[in-house]
């Protein structure tokens, strides 16, 4: 049984990279935001081979994603008590657990998105108390459903002294502007380690570039970059999400990326994740003094060297400088968001996703 009045609570995350399972015991007791543990389950390459097929249609899906749930559901379960055991915290003690689920389709074009997990099956088999289906809500309320991490960003990194931007750059990368006062303003930039690592599979014996290295060896090809940034994702105006549906292999191939030598490719995907984010910023984070970036991204030294190479005079430097190791901070948002769901309370920001207003988010599983 969960304790329904403990400041514990856990957060499970698996982004569009498809690299595994993020999970994080996080404390908010006297109202502070305290990473007490963390671990990392990885992905088997047959959990990673389905999750990605089921990223586009093919036959049978619904049997596919509904097994799939149920594995990942198991996969989570056992992240959670791995994390509980390696903090020496009984599951007694934890509030609720928040997990995202799987993404597989993203579409708020078409009013729906899809997070594959079993939240019945993960409160069974976890005995704690689950939220999940975090998007919908906001979906239904006329929103994109997406990014939800700017409100947890604006909780834990907002300042009243100094302008900052928080990047997170996962398979996709997003942005949130926040202001010493007034609104917060959140999207998605466009791809982030998406296409870079797919790239890197496709080319090198290996699933990502190790720091970048690779792409660093290249040269930036700029009649292609050009290309790349005329897609009409990155001129459009926010609210806007995005996922694997528009940035995928396919779309580098109709760039005719065949022709061109494939460290260059790379060093072009890796100035392509720095330059829209930091055109994103340039366009509508007037005024921002200092970026502070999450997710796996701050692992590319490459990237890192490059946005801040682009955004100067803007300080460029990793959320480990506010207190939060960047590794952590998307699955410490899912802890946030289920506790805000516990305690009734809205878990989107209206000026990022483009919902009708403030809406709890989450379905609640009891334990």
């Amino acid at each position: 049984m969960s304790a329904p009045g403990s400041d514990l609570y856990v957060g499970l995350m698996s982004g569009t990279s498809l690299d595994g399972v993020d999970a994080a015991l996080v404390d908010f007791a006297g109202g502070a935001i305290r990473l007490l543990a963390d671990h990392h389950l990885p992905y088997d390459d047959a959990t990673r081979s389905a999750a990605l097929a089921l990223c586009a249609s093919d036959n049978d899906e619904i049997h596919r994603a509904a097994t799939l749930a149920n594995d990942l559901s198991r996969l989570y379960a056992r992240a959670a008590g791995e994390l509980l055991e390696r903090a020496g915290v009984r599951r007694a003690d934890v509030a609720a657990i928040g997990c995202h689920g799987q993404t597989v389709r993203h579409r708020p074009d078409a009013g729906y998105t899809v997070q594959l997990v079993n939240g019945a099956l993960l409160a069974e088999l976890a005995g704690i108390r689950v939220v999940a289906d975090f998007r919908n809500r906001d979906l239904a309320a006329g929103g994109q459903g997406a990014p939800l991490v700017p409100a947890f960003h604006a909780a834990a990194f907002r300042s009243e002294s100094v302008h900052r931007a928080v990047v997170n750059i996962g398979g996709i990368a997003n942005l949130t502007d926040l202001p010493q006062s007034g609104a917060v303003l959140g999207f998605d930039t466009g791809p982030g380690n998406m296409l870079l690592d797919a790239w890197a599979g496709a080319h090198l014996d290996a699933r990502f570039d190790r720091a970048g290295a690779w792409a660093a060896s290249g040269t930036v090809d700029a009649v292609l970059l050009d290309a790349l940034l005329a897609d009409p994702y990155f001129a459009a105006s926010p609210p806007k999400s995005t996922g694997r549906e528009r940035f995928n292999r396919a779309w580098l191939e109709r760039h005719g990326v065949a022709r061109h030598r494939p460290e260059d490719v790379q060093a072009t995907l890796a100035e392509l994740t720095a330059r829209s984010i930091v055109d994103a910023a340039a366009r509508h984070c007037p005024g921002v003094a200092d970026m502070y970036v999450c997710g796996g991204g701050t692992r590319n030294d490459d990237l890192m060297a490059r946005l801040a190479r682009l955004a100067a005079p803007v300080t460029v430097a990793s959320t480990s400088a506010l207190g939060i190791d960047p590794e952590w901070v998307e699955a410490m948002a899912f802890a946030w968001l289920a506790r805000q769901a516990i305690l009734g309370l809205p878990g989107n920001l209206p000026d990022v996703t483009g919902a009708r207003g403030p809406r709890v988010l989450g379905a609640i599983y009891p334990a």
